[in-house]
């Protein structure tokens, strides 16, 4: 059987719950070959992120020149791609691409650290969007790239309106970082996936009380690429990613001493019929 390939174009994160290493998991538990291409070093944890390393944009450009000269790549996507120099190396290597873009508008890490200088916002959306299928922010990677807060239902039509302006064929705004009391008083979180031709979906999950959430948006965006790399339209690919995530968190564990990362491997354990690992 051949599996289809999905590249991720992300940090690293040592803590293996977010970036390359969330991703890498999350292909192969979909079932595809997972390429990297490697745009940030970061030495953090479960609690921080105490320093960054960058490569040069040359470097991540040649990582995916070699890459993409080799493999048929079904669908690929972005995350952190920390600088407005590396942005330009990655919109020029995917100028011309031929397969599915999932762009995560990687800003801030769950710890607070940031992971985009500010210098490069406004290259992340005139560069990157444009090339997008999809763009997948939470709430405050949303508001900052349209420039407004987010306060009513209405306020998230306008933003995701503004979204769609930048060049992106369709946006998915995630309901996880609105207010949590919220998510707790009804029970549940909605994602709002919204295409340019107004065609509009509203995911409904449970809510997961649980602060082992590191890497949720990686793993959520991952996943989405790589049911699109396996050939399904997009709603279906969103769906199914969802459902990836919220399996993961339902079955997330303490591990380490901050906000632990989700359950990457759930689907496996289910297979062997275990629950959640023991800590």
């Amino acid at each position: 059987m051949a599996y289809p390939c999905a590249l991720t174009i992300a940090g690293s994160d040592s803590g293996g719950g977010a970036g390359i290493q969330a991703d890498l998991k999350t292909f192969m538990m979909q079932g595809c070959y997972g390429l990297s291409v490697i745009t940030a070093l970061t030495a953090q944890n479960t609690r921080a992120v105490t320093a960054i390393e960058a490569p040069t944009p040359e470097f991540v450009a040649e990582q995916l020149r070699a890459v993409r000269a080799d493999f048929p790549l079904r669908a690929a996507k972005t995350g952190m791609l920390f600088s407005e120099a590396i942005i330009a190396a990655v919109a020029q290597g995917l100028s011309d691409k031929d397969f599915p873009l999932v762009v995560d508008p990687v800003c801030v890490a769950q710890s607070g650290a940031r992971l985009l200088l500010p210098e490069a916002v406004t290259a992340l959306a005139s560069r990157m969007f444009p090339l997008a299928d999809l763009v997948t922010p939470n709430r405050h990677e949303a508001e900052l790239l349209a420039a407004m807060p987010i306060t009513s239902r209405a306020d998230a039509t306008t933003v995701i309106g503004r979204l769609l302006g930048l060049g992106a064929r369709a946006v998915l705004l995630k309901g996880g970082h609105f207010a949590d009391g919220e998510a707790v008083g009804t029970g549940f979180v909605a994602d709002r996936l919204v295409l340019a031709d107004g065609r509009e979906w509203e995911l409904v999950r449970p809510h997961v009380a649980t602060r082992h959430t590191h890497g949720t948006g990686c793993t959520l965006s991952a996943a989405i690429a790589a049911h699109l790399a396996l050939g399904k339209a997009l709603p279906e690919a969103v769906e199914a990613a969802r459902d990836y995530l919220q399996l993961a968190l339902e079955t997330a564990w303490e591990l380490g001493q901050g906000d632990g990362p989700v359950n990457h491997l759930a689907p496996y354990a289910r297979l062997l019929g275990e629950g959640s690992p023991s800590h």
